[in-house]
């Protein structure tokens, strides 16, 4: 029997709150709620698990962004930002830092509600819907460059011996990257072969993927090694890939 979905939702408005965890648990998820990044970081520390975290941008004290920055740096968890902001440079913000969805209040719950199964979805599905598969869901440590990919924790790790986790997102696409070294992928090939039928307008944000996974695997994102950019074509993984 597979465990129920733990969302965590964090807004400083306690009706929001309220509403979502009433709402989500008659849907059949696990609910927490936070009232700020200082309660949700402190339920962390106590040893909070989740599968998905709702997070409100605009809060007092410590914003969205820097939770998800934190969260992007220590964890895989998805993130779907809950906020008032509706300018598009903010959206694109937030999934160049690490996001999964964005959705703008005043919102529809049962929108909140297909986008967090949407996001789930891609979560456990590790191998794209359609498309050639990406060899890197096996357990099999991947090399590549001065780095090693481990695909059972989802992260990758230097010549330092640091490790650094990846999101879903990145997660997905270095797998596509690395069973398919050499070859220029269009961006819509991308979005199919890592999203496959649950993409939707979010997922087709390729270039901010492509950008956030180079800042953690390339030694210059701006004059990047391993992702070739092809004005007019896609990308394409020139670095040598083998098993570690």
């Amino acid at each position: 029997m597979e465990a129920t979905p733990h969302i965590v939702v964090v807004d400083d408005h306690q009706e929001i709150r309220e509403l979502l965890v009433r709402y989500l648990s008659q849907h059949g998820y696990t609910v927490s709620a936070a009232g700020g990044a200082a309660e949700f970081r402190a339920q962390l520390e106590k040893g909070l698990t989740a599968d998905l975290v709702v997070l409100d941008i605009m809060m007092p004290g410590e914003d969205g962004l820097s939770v998800c920055r934190h969260l992007r740096a220590t964890t895989t968890l998805p993130v779907i930002f809950l906020t008032a902001m509706a300018e598009d440079t903010d959206r694109i913000v937030g999934l160049e830092i690490g996001a999964d969805d964005y959705l703008v209040k005043p919102f529809n719950p049962r929108e909140l509600l297909a986008r967090i199964r949407a996001v789930l979805r891609r979560a456990n599905s590790p191998r794209p819907a359609t498309g050639e598969p990406a060899a890197a869901v096996s357990s099999q440590l991947i090399r590549f460059a001065d780095k090693i990919f481990d695909p059972v924790r989802q992260e990758i790790t230097g010549s330092d011996g640091l490790a650094i986790p990846l999101s879903t997102g990145e997660f997905k696409l270095l797998s596509v990257f690395l069973a398919n070294p050499g070859k220029v992928l269009s961006r819509d090939a991308l979005l199919e072969l890592t999203s496959g039928r649950d993409a939707d307008v979010w997922d087709r944000s390729i270039d901010n993927q492509v950008s956030r996974l180079r800042r953690k695997i390339e030694p210059d994102p701006k004059n990047p090694e391993l992702i070739k950019t092809f004005w007019g074509d896609g990308y394409s993984f020139t670095g040598r890939v083998g098993p570690a």
